[in-house]
């Protein structure tokens, strides 16, 4: 999926929009997509100025972003339908590796459950195979 196509997918727009392209999608199942960080981004001049970081909580938006992708692509919703994703919780979130400019994010996100419009999701995200960040969490659809 191009910025296109995830734009019709999920409600945010700039800046708040954390996910570049979508490299690999298996509906009900997992999806893997990416966040290309360069030095230009408005959250970078005060996180930190002079040794700039993603933020660990847009990093935890840009996963839970993939997984509202998987998970409006596996109901065969957009939210031009009325259908709204939001973001209720995160259990077991874990930091390994800090994310600096010039990094290719890859956000991963597994399905766990599906359970009365509450899906539970595994995600991940790295750079260059090494682990930058996981954690469980779960997303209403209203």
């Amino acid at each position: 999926m191009d910025i296109s196509e995830i734009r019709n997918h999920l409600p945010h727009r700039y800046p708040f929009l954390l996910v570049d392209r979508v490299l690999e999608l298996n509906l009900g199942d997992s999806i893997v997509a990416c966040k290309n960080l360069t030095i230009n981004e408005p959250f970078f001049n005060g996180h930190f100025p002079e040794q700039p970081v993603f933020p660990g909580v847009l990093l935890l938006e840009a996963m839970a972003q993939a997984a509202g992708i998987l998970g409006f692509k596996t109901m065969n919703k957009t939210p031009a339908d009325g259908s709204m994703y939001y973001f209720v919780g995160a259990d077991d979130l874990r930091f390994k590796r800090p994310c600096v400019p010039g990094d290719q994010v890859m956000l991963r996100a597994k399905i766990l459950s599906d359970r009365r419009g509450i899906w539970k999701f595994e995600v991940s995200s790295d750079v260059d195979g090494q682990r930058c960040a996981s954690a469980t969490i779960l997303c209403a659809d209203r």
